[in-house]
């Protein structure tokens, strides 16, 4: 399993009730159901990952979050999950909203855009970068908004959604994000991790 979805399921507490919201082909929600909660379910855009997790006996059903959200009532789920979806929403903060409508809290994680080898990519180069977290070329890549973990937490200050907490992932490494930390993780740091509650 990615380390990413490791530290969400460190995030979710015991038999909570969770949506993970672009669940994929079902790999974090089933280890979810497994191993922290039986009251998962999951909302998935592509037919063929909705199908994959059927297969896998998961609860999800096929939509897209940025206009099927409206449809769970507030405060119906205890953990929201968006795991490196955000940037690829044309309307990111109205679906930011959503999450932390449905859910009292949100796990949202972000691939970091501010990291020294996309910086450098960019500076010598000259071209959009290609990394672990940052797969694809910029003709076919999904993401529609590029964020650092900078640009994210003065998002959540300016909306005054609290950080419950902050992790930024360092390759192997999982290290806490401060006020004082910020711009050297921001630096350093492929991924952030962010449990947030309004």
């Amino acid at each position: 399993m990615k380390k990413e979805f490791r530290i969400i399921a460190d995030l979710i507490e015991k038999n909570s009730r969770v949506l993970d919201v672009g669940c994929g082909d079902g790999e974090l929600t089933s280890f979810i159901l497994n191993n922290i909660s039986p009251d998962i379910r999951g909302i998935e855009i592509s037919k063929t990952n909705v199908q994959k997790c059927i297969s896998k006996g998961l609860t999800v059903i096929e939509g897209d979050a940025e206009k099927d959200l409206f449809q769970f009532p507030d405060a119906s789920f205890d953990f929201v999950i968006l795991s490196q979806t955000l940037q690829a929403f044309l309307n990111p903060e109205k679906v930011l909203d959503e999450l932390l409508r449905v859910g009292k809290k949100a796990i949202v994680t972000i691939p970091n855009f501010g990291h020294w080898r996309v910086r450098l990519n960019l500076l010598f180069k000259g071209t959009m970068p290609i990394t672990e977290t940052l797969p694809h070329k910029w003709y076919n890549t999904p993401n529609l908004h590029m964020c650092t973990i900078k640009d994210f937490s003065n998002f959540c200050d300016n909306k005054n959604i609290k950080f419950i907490k902050s992790l930024a992932l360092s390759q192997e490494k999982v290290l806490n994000i401060s006020k004082n930390n910020l711009s050297t993780r921001n630096f350093f740091s492929d991924l952030g991790v962010f449990l947030i509650e309004k």
